[in-house]
Parts: structure tokens; C-alpha cells; sequence
């Protein structure tokens, strides 16, 4: 009986090795022919960023970011010289309860997947201007900070991901030189009060740190070029 048995076995376990082996190649070139993914077109980008789409209510992104990117209203990020996939994530995150923004929650909802990409691949085109630090008796804390963390309380060098000139690192960490301290501050809170949940990292350092330890570090960063 095992001698019948044992070659009806094999011969199943064959013609099933063989099914599985023919519907892995189908697979492979299907996935050979499939079209590549659309490559972002910053001039589409660019036109969104500054006009919008009336037609759909969608209010043009330089009338609270700035001509390309650099935005001169404090509580509003500058984003020009920001990566990409950096832009291109937190707009998906503001359609999500992970970022809670009203304003930029509508917009975001707005966008198509495509023209999100498109904006974020033109603003990472763009030029940053320069920021500035203005408190000089918190500059030396600030600086304290962002270089060698709070060791007392656990909280990580900010150069250690964004970079020693806050320059960032692309695709983990964003760009933060020159950013306006208030606009950081706000940020750093949103993490400490849960009101931003798009960052375990972040989370976690923000509820280690005072508002002066924020404030000064924020300071810093704006000078950072």
C-alpha cells in the first residue's frame, strides 16, 4: 500500500510545485510590463502652490507659506528646501487623526495623491532663507540642547537626527534650519499634549522637555543655516 502510495504522492507534490512555479513567473512578468510610478512634475506643483483651485475652493499654498516656500508669518512653517517625502507624508497625515490642523486638514483633503507629491517635489526645490536667532540669554541653553540633549531627563541631541546644521536627514528626519521658533515651540507642544501623534520619537522627547528648554532650543534652530 505505502509502495502505491508513495509515486501518486510525488506525482501530486510535482504538479503542484510546478503550478505554483508557472503562477510565480506569470507574476513576475506581469509585474516586469506593469507602467513605473508617475514621476512628480513640480512645475504642476508649483502652479497648485501658488494659485490653488478655485474651482474646487483650494486656497493657494503661498498665501500662508510664502513666495516659494519661504513663509514670513511666524506661526506658519517655511518649507522651501524641505525633502520631499517629508512634505508628502504630512500632507497624508493631516487627512488622518494623527495630525490634527483644521485649515490644513481641508486643503490636504483636497489634493489628490498625485498632486500632493507634486507640490512637495517643488517646494524641495526651493531656496530657503535664512532665520535667526533673538534671545541671546537662551542662545547657549538652546545650543546646549540641540547638540548634546538633556542627559538628566533622556532627551536626545537634535543633532543626532536632524543633523549638526539642521539640515535634516532624507526620507527619516526633516529639515529644521532657519524654521520659525514660534512655529517650532507650537510643534514641540503639539507632541507633549497629544494633539500631534505622527512621531513616537518626537512624542517622547517633547514630554521630557520644559517651555523654556523648547523655547531655547526653537531659538537656536532659527539660526541654524
Amino acid at each position: 500500500m505505502n509502495r502505491a502510495f508513495l509515486p501518486a504522492a510525488g506525482a501530486a507534490f510535482v504538479k503542484s510545485l510546478l503550478v505554483a512555479t508557472l503562477a510565480v513567473s506569470g507574476l513576475v512578468s506581469a509585474n516586469e510590463h506593469a507602467p513605473a510610478p508617475a514621476k512628480a512634475d513640480a512645475a504642476k506643483g508649483a502652479t497648485l502652490y501658488d494659485s490653488g483651485d478655485a474651482a474646487r475652493g483650494l486656497a493657494a499654498c503661498a498665501s500662508c507659506h510664502g513666495a516659494a516656500g519661504n513663509s514670513t508669518i511666524a506661526d506658519n512653517p517655511k518649507l522651501a528646501g524641505q525633502f520631499d517625502v517629508y512634505i508628502h507624508k504630512q500632507l497624508i497625515d493631516f487627512t488622518t487623526p494623527k495630525r490634527k490642523q483644521a485649515v490644513m486638514t481641508g486643503f490636504a483633503k483636497m489634493l489628490s495623491d498625485e498632486e500632493k507629491k507634486n507640490i512637495a517635489a517643488y517646494l524641495a526645490t526651493q531656496t530657503p532663507k535664512a532665520g535667526a536667532a533673538k534671545n541671546k540669554d537662551t542662545v547657549l541653553l538652546g545650543k546646549k540642547i540641540y547638540r548634546g540633549g538633556i542627559p538628566a531627563t533622556g532627551v536626545a541631541a537634535c543633532a543626532s537626527c536632524h543633523g549638526a546644521n539642521g539640515n535634516g536627514i532624507p526620507v527619516q528626519f526633516p529639515r529644521l534650519a532657519g524654521q520659525h521658533q514660534t512655529y517650532t515651540v507650537t510643534q514641540l507642544q503639539n507632541f507633549k499634549e497629544g494633539k500631534r501623534e505622527n512621531s513616537v520619537q518626537m512624542t517622547t522627547l517633547a514630554q521630557r522637555m520644559s517651555t523654556k528648554e523648547m523655547e531655547a532650543v526653537a531659538d537656536y534652530i532659527a539660526g541654524l543655516k
